[in-house]
């Protein structure tokens, strides 16, 4: 059985750790917790970092806690924030809440009795009094030393509220509510948390005189510095609805050469040999992309499921390579690129235009569609097409409804015949 924080160490997911928390994870089986903050009904792919943190705590003994902030999402954390975050709902939160707890499900064993748990700190939060509160908790808290965490020195020339001030207290009296209830004795979280992971510990220390650790992963950004998970669209969410496999296997396809190993390590299951040839493959043939391929193969899978990854897979192969058979795609591709790319619809039955095609398809003007045509960078179904082909052939449909129709190297559109 490998040792936590070495198996975090080698796929670059450890940044700090509390001192004696090697040997607090050596001593046996300890329970760890993480904390989610419910700002949105589903979880992004920067959140995959502390998932896999609580992945492998489980896959090397240990027994792990997601915690869900229903009661600490009410305040909402200011770390890494420039400014006061808007307060949500009680019911906006329940149903983030909702939503984030069906996603975490997808990556942990919650069988057995030793398997992970799920918890909502709404459950001890939202009934604090807070005289009660301030009396034991508050007390252990001097401000000075409040001031020099990160999260409160970083917003103190911009102003903070109250509201947000106190969020670093509401984090450590849940440590040491998962303490009680749970046993949990250590916290895994992103680099940023340390303020408020170690004010946890302390709290446990003063309280009740135990042992406890925190430890902290890396907030990850790009080989070029951008902060990772951030596109042109926006983010890369876990949730189907918001961020389709598609898309979500094409963020990690699109990673550039210096980051594919290191996410391979990262946001994967794959051992040391495994990674270790990708790297090898991919230095010796950039342009094939083996590495950024299986990333995306394996993180779409973890995140969606196997079929869904396999789907993208064929999907991705369809748009970037023209040697495809379209006649030998199955239907679920056809109708997995009807919603991902260009896609003109024509009355089944009619005659269609190639210059009219590619003018819905890609907005063409019909001396640019001609020029494409006399250069013999038009094709339809794989057959390159020509000024002298005015007309589609509709008797070569695929499924006796779709064309791809090509545009170049790698623009392509979907041509669907409709009743």
């Amino acid at each position: 059985m490998t040792d936590f924080l070495s198996e975090l160490a080698w796929r670059d997911l450890l940044y700090q750790q509390t001192e004696g928390a090697a040997a607090h994870f050596a001593s046996g089986p300890v329970s760890a917790y993480c904390g989610f903050d419910p700002t949105a009904a589903s979880l992004h792919v920067g959140n995959l970092v502390p998932i896999m943190g609580l992945v492998h705590l489980q896959r090397t003994g240990h027994r792990p806690v997601a915690l869900v902030g229903g009661g600490t999402g009410m305040i909402g954390d200011p770390s890494g924030k420039a400014s006061e975050r808007q307060l949500l709902t009680v019911d906006e939160i329940d149903a983030n809440v909702a939503g984030i707890r069906a996603q975490l499900e997808r990556f942990l064993d919650f069988s057995g009795p030793s398997g992970a748990q799920l918890v909502d700190n709404g459950e001890w939060l939202r009934s604090l009094h807070a005289i009660a509160f301030m009396r034991d908790v508050g007390k252990h808290f001097p401000i000075n030393l409040m001031m020099q965490k990160e999260s409160v020195k970083a917003r103190l020339e911009g102003g903070i509220s109250y509201t947000e001030f106190s969020y670093m207290l509401l984090q450590a009296y849940d440590f040491l509510e998962l303490h009680r209830r749970y046993g949990v004795t250590a916290q895994v979280g992103g680099s940023d948390q340390w303020g408020n992971i170690t004010a946890g510990t302390e709290l446990i220390r003063r309280t009740v005189q135990k042992e406890a650790h925190g430890v902290t992963l890396p907030l990850v950004t790009t080989s070029g510095g951008q902060k990772f998970g951030k596109t042109e669209a926006g983010a890369v969410w876990l949730d189907a609805a918001r961020t389709s496999p598609y898309k979500f296997y094409q963020f990690w396809v699109n990673a550039d050469d210096a980051d594919a190993v290191r996410f391979l390590r990262m946001f994967t299951l794959l051992g040391r040999e495994e990674v270790d040839a990708l790297a090898a493959a991919l230095a010796a043939a950039p342009h094939e992309r083996v590495a950024q391929r299986r990333l995306a193969t394996e993180v779409t899978a973890l995140v969606h499921g196997g079929e869904a990854a396999a789907l993208a897979e064929r999907v991705s192969k369809v748009i970037f390579d023209k040697r495809v058979d379209v006649m030998e795609l199955p239907l679920d591709v056809f109708h997995t690129l009807v919603r991902e790319i260009p896609c003109a619809r024509f009355a089944a039955g009619h005659a269609i235009s190639i210059l009219d095609a590619l003018e819905q398809a890609f907005g063409l003007s019909r001396s640019a569609s001609r020029k494409l045509l006399q250069q013999g960078a038009v094709s339809v179904n794989g057959e390159r097409h020509s000024a002298d082909t005015p007309d589609i052939d509709l008797a070569g449909a695929a499924y006796e409804r779709y064309f791809l129709l090509r545009k170049g190297a790698r623009e392509i559109a979907v041509l669907e015949l409709t009743p």
